[in-house]
């Protein structure tokens, strides 16, 4: 099984500008409700609810007492394992740990899952461009940002040793300049794993 890995960073100042999901779990609509405060509630994109309820026609329409189906990512846990060892290598030398971003990791889970639909291994996708205009395409703003992908390790420890024994994808999980982290994973049809940590200093 091969197995690879890849590094992109940037830095930048003066800013100017199909996932697998396991059990589902339903939510009843309260007073005030909102899909985006649905979405925030369960760490989960608008547009992901809305494909798990394809009954709802307008999702601006929704009413106190509606039972909608949230859908329940099943490789949240390990992407946030990764966070966690990252946040463990990141103390041995000082550096503070690194928030885990939900929006962040959704971005990533969409990257990792381009790389199998597209037949790729790259920083630069065909369908959402570099990661910073990726970044940027799904609404988040940053001063600085990097990605780490991996391919074919089968666990988060695996992906981390393999990333912290290459200096370019160790630096950005030891950047002192991120805050925030998201990583995504994606599996193909044979199982292989695809991985995607991105890091952002917000603006």
């Amino acid at each position: 099984m091969s197995r690879k890995i890849s590094i992109i960073f940037l830095t930048l100042f003066f800013l100017i500008t199909s996932t697998t999901y396991a059990q589902d779990t339903y939510y009843t609509v309260q007073p005030g409700d909102s899909m985006w405060k649905i979405a925030q509630k369960y760490q989960v994109g608008i547009s992901e609810i809305i494909a798990a309820n394809p009954e709802i026609k307008n999702p601006a329409l929704i009413y106190p007492g509606q039972k909608i189906k949230i859908p329940v990512i099943e490789t949240k846990s390990l992407e946030s394992e990764v966070v966690r060892l990252v946040n463990i290598e990141r103390a041995k030398v000082g550096l503070p740990p690194l928030k885990e971003n939900w929006q962040l990791s959704r971005i990533a889970r969409y990257k990792s899952q381009d790389m199998i639909n597209k037949n790729y291994f790259s920083h630069y996708s065909p369908t959402y461009g570099s990661p910073f205009q990726m970044i940027e395409s799904f609404g988040l703003r940053f001063s600085a940002a990097g990605e780490n992908i991996a391919m074919g390790q089968r666990t988060p420890q695996e992906v981390m040793n393999a990333w912290m024994n290459s200096p370019g994808h160790r630096s950005n999980i030891l950047n002192p300049t991120y805050t925030e982290i998201g990583v995504g994973l994606a599996k193909d049809k044979a199982g292989r794993c695809y991985w995607t940590q991105m890091f952002i200093k917000p603006i």
